[in-house]
Parts: structure tokens; sequence; C-alpha cells
């Protein structure tokens, strides 16, 4: 497990003095650092239709950029190319935990784990990104350029890649192994590999209003709901027919305003739509459907006498990339959000459904006082099945 390392500040000042208004740096933030998978296997994700990957290249000073899936990559040569692989976290358990040390920024915010390999002079061009991102350096070095906040002009490059006009850099700096860089939406940025690399990093995104209202209209639309017409009994006597008086302006703001006034209504879209997974998710199909509760309560069972005895046992692991939340008043509702689905559950089983919500795994110690819950043992079967949770040794 790694662990984050703050010198300078803690997490709680970071929230209060970085977290979406400046970068920053934080030497040495994973002491020790080791690449939780190496260069070949980071290509063999690329090589699977499954996976978004890219490769961009500056060619004869002009960048070039392809998707994947990738069959080879000798033609490249030793230098001026990188390897771009989206949500690693979906398909490498090793590396989904470099996420752990951020939790403590909510799960709902978080966008994936993107690794990135990279030859000298390696890189995508200097961009803009609209989410937070903390870069962690890997095997190698980079040297990073940050530029401030504000009117940049952007441009594509090359049909795959938008790039940003030449800016004057509030940081200029190198990370080694281990180093970790800061960047909040909207700061224009470029890194260059100065030696064969790897580096990786966790983004947090939020969303625009009009992709927010556009998710909502299409959960409307599928739940057939907010039907109700606009009424206006007693309505004036209209003297100008082509005139959309404050009146009638008001009175169509108010439908909009009764439907994200709905909490009901609202809770279901936010946790559904914020639980949907972005990418796909590596659900192993063989295992899928393959539980009984009889098999699930006897391996909860197994588990609990393993941690008595103080012996390693099988913990329930979340799979790589899913998304569950809950709302804070889950104990009146008793409904999770899993990859876009309410689950409802029985009342008393609430704490163990805020545990699998919070934590990416738990422990046999966790697991002892749900092993003969039958609420317990059939929600989780129901996951297990599906391909959401599975055992796994400790």
């Amino acid at each position: 497990m790694y662990q984050l390392q703050l010198s300078d500040f803690t997490k709680k000042e970071f929230l209060r003095d970085y977290w979406q208004q400046k970068p920053v740096v934080i030497r040495r933030g994973f002491s020790d650092f080791q690449d939780p998978l190496s260069a070949d296997e980071l290509a063999g994700l690329a090589t699977m239709e499954q996976v978004e990957s890219r490769l961009v290249s500056l060619v004869d000073s002009q960048w070039q950029a392809e998707f994947g899936p990738f069959q080879s990559f000798e033609h490249l040569g030793e230098k001026n190319w990188s390897l771009v692989v989206q949500a690693v976290d979906h398909f490498c358990e090793p590396a989904a935990q470099l996420i752990e040390p951020f939790r403590f920024i909510p799960n709902w915010r978080l966008d994936d784990l993107m690794v990135s390999f990279a030859t000298p002079g390696g890189g995508v061009g200097p961009h803009i990104d609209l989410y937070d991102v903390f870069i962690c350096q890997g095997s190698g070095k980079r040297h990073w350029r940050v530029g401030d906040r504000g009117e940049h002009r952007e441009f594509a490059a090359h049909e795959a890649l938008l790039h940003v006009d030449p800016f004057e850099a509030m940081l200029d700096v190198e990370l080694n192994p281990g180093d970790i860089l800061y960047i909040p939406p909207g700061f224009p940025h470029e890194g260059i590999t100065l030696e064969t690399s790897m580096s990786f990093s966790v983004g947090f995104r939020t969303q625009s209003r009009v992709s927010l209202f556009s998710a909502l209209a299409d959960h409307l639309i599928d739940q057939d709901c907010a039907n109700e017409l606009i009424e206006d009994a007693r309505r004036a006597f209209c003297t100008a027919p082509g005139e959309i008086n404050d009146s009638d302006l008001h009175l169509i703001q108010e439908q909009f305003a009764h439907v994200l006034a709905d909490k009901g209504l609202m809770r279901a879209f936010i946790g559904s739509h914020l639980s949907r997974a972005k990418h796909e998710l590596d659900r192993c199909e063989e295992a899928l459907g393959g539980y009984s509760q009889g098999d699930v309560a006897q391996i909860l069972a197994a588990a609990a006498e393993q941690d008595a005895a103080q012996q390693a046992g099988l913990r329930l692991q979340r799979l790589g990339g899913l998304r569950a939340f809950y709302f804070s008043d889950i104990l009146n509702s008793c409904v999770c959000y899993i990859n876009g689905e309410a689950y409802a559950f029985d009342i008393d089983i609430a704490p163990a459904i805020k545990l699998l919500c919070d934590q990416v795994f738990l422990t046999p110690q966790q697991l002892a006082p749900w092993c003969e819950s039958s609420a317990f043992i059939d929600f989780v079967t129901e996951q297990v099945n599906a391909g959401y949770w599975y055992f796994a040794q400790v």
C-alpha cells in the first residue's frame, strides 16, 4: 500500500490552500517508489480492445497521434514518443492501489488512473486539462512546466491533440521517482521526458452544467417521469400574442425548478449517474452468476474462522473502477447506487453497506460481524454474481 508523505502541509491544509487554486510540487510524496506495473505490462494493456490507449509522437517537428489497440511498438524508435493508457485502475490491481492515498477527496470526484510510458523527448505537448490531477512520477525523470490560469488560445496540433499557445511558467521543475505534481483545472502545462520514464496520473473531475442537464434529461426520459404539463388557469387577458411576458417566463422556469426541487428524483438521478462507470469494467465473465447464498455464507464463515485464528484469509474485494455510493441519510433510505443502478437493502446491514462503498476491500475482521446475516449474504451474493465484488486471498 502506498503512503502519501506530506512534509510542507497537511491534507486539510492542501485542500484549503491548493485544491482547485494553484499547482504545487510534493517532493518525495511517495518514498522509495516502485512502478506498480512494467512498461511491457502497460503495452500489453494497450493491445486490448476494451482499453482506451493512444500513442503520441513528434516526427520532424510534427505532432502525430493514433488510438489503440496497438499490435506493435518496435517501429517507434528510442525517443520522442509516449504511450498513454486510460483507466488502468480497471485492469491492474497493483496500479489501482495508487488511488488509495488520495481518498481524502470523495470517490464521486474520481475520474481514473492514467498511466504513460515515454521515451526521451516524449510527451503529449502543451495543453490544458479540465480536471484536477496528481501526476506521480515513477521510474525515470520528466521536466514539467506549468503556467497560470487565464486566457489561453487552444488549437489543434493534430486532429487528436488540442494544444495551447506558448505560456510563461509559474512552475518549472524536474520530477524524480516518488515526486508528485498537482495541477488544478485550467492551468496550461507540458511534460517532456528526460529519460525513459513512467508516470501515474490520478485524476479527479466534476461535470459541467450542460453535461449534467443532458444526463438529467436522459434520466427523465428513461424513467418516464416529470411529465406534468404547465397549467395556467385564470390567466390574464392577452393583448400582445407575440410576447413571452415575465409571468410566462416565470411559469416556464418553475417547470425546471419543480424537477430540481424534487429531492427523491434528484437523488435517484445523481446516485445512478455518478455511480456509472466511465470505462468498461473488467468483469470475469466465467464467474458471473456462479455463487449461491450457501456458497457465500460458507466463504464468509471460513473468513471469520481464519480471522479468529489470526491466519491469512479471504477478503471481499471491489472490482477495479467500480463506483458505489450512498447518501448521508443511508439509514433512512436504505438504498445505495452501484454502477448506475439503485440497490435496496435491509436497514440492519447499513453499516456494512457503508463499508462496501467507502472501502476498496473488506478484511476478514470487518466481515466477521456479518457472516451470519442473511441480509448481508443475500446482498453480497447478488454483487459477486454481477462481477462487482470478488473474494481474494489476503
